[in-house]
């Protein structure tokens, strides 16, 4: 189970950029039904009930629902994952899902869940990290290699699918309609030393290696991620993130 409290304080604050424009492309609004999929520590959540969005919430890890349904209490909030959801057939208005899609085991699947969750005409969105511009995350990578640390990052089957053209052909395959991907780019400004900090306690699929390691590694792999790290202290991490739109 990852660590709520930190990845709040790290990558959530990372993948919360995206969701304005998220929530301004699939048009939610007062009222909406609105379906946060992989709410995380419920970012989006958050931010469509400001707008007025009626919301329902869901993830896969424990730690994640008990801190968006405590911080939330607006919100219906459960657990769940894809592709199987709790839900009647197209009961939600919007579906955003910031960061979610390139973690399930097939994507395809995932997305015909979420069409008959989807009501006729209404729009989901959905976000993914552009890897070769994942600067704020890379550094770690590069680190643990730099140490010399044998590490093979999860497999993810969502590689396949993760570019805007291969993406929007998906979508059009499990019967979505006006499919499009968007670039969202922005630097990303942390303390070196807090996002080391929260990103190694947040564990995780990708980084929890470090945690495991010896004293005297975890500072070798330290000492590569500040050098990495110090040319982006100043302006802060360059990311990209794709943001795919489409309707039922």
């Amino acid at each position: 189970m990852t660590d709520a409290e930190a990845y709040e304080r790290g990558f959530a604050r990372l993948s919360s950029h995206t969701v304005g424009p998220l929530l301004a492309r699939v048009a939610a609004s007062r009222d909406s039904r609105l379906l946060d999929v992989g709410c995380g520590t419920g970012v989006v959540t958050g931010a469509a009930l400001a707008i007025g969005a009626e919301v329902t919430a869901v993830d896969a890890d424990p730690g994640m629902v008990t801190l968006t349904a405590r911080r939330h209490p607006a919100a219906t909030v459960r657990p769940a994952a894809l592709p199987e959801l709790p839900f009647a057939d197209q009961q939600f208005d919007v579906i955003a899902g910031n960061f979610i899609i390139n973690h399930v085991p097939d994507a395809a699947e995932a997305l015909r869940e979420l069409r008959r969750v989807l009501r006729p005409g209404g729009a989901i969105g959905l976000t993914w990290w552009k890897p070769d511009e994942m600067t704020a995350t890379g550094v770690f990578a590069d680190a643990i290699a730099a140490a010399g640390v044998p590490y093979e990052p999860p497999a993810r089957s969502f590689t396949a699918h993760d570019t805007p053209e291969r993406f929007t052909a998906l979508l059009t395959e499990a019967g979505f309609r006006q499919a499009s991907v968007a670039d969202v780019r922005w630097r990303h400004r942390a303390g070196l030393a807090a996002w080391w900090t929260d990103i190694v306690r947040a564990g995780g699929p990708r980084f929890a290696v470090i945690g495991r390691q010896p004293p005297e590694v975890v500072e070798r792999i330290r000492a590569g991620y500040l050098r990495l790290a110090a040319p982006y202290e100043e302006e802060g991490f360059p990311v990209c993130a794709h943001l795919a739109c489409a309707h039922r």
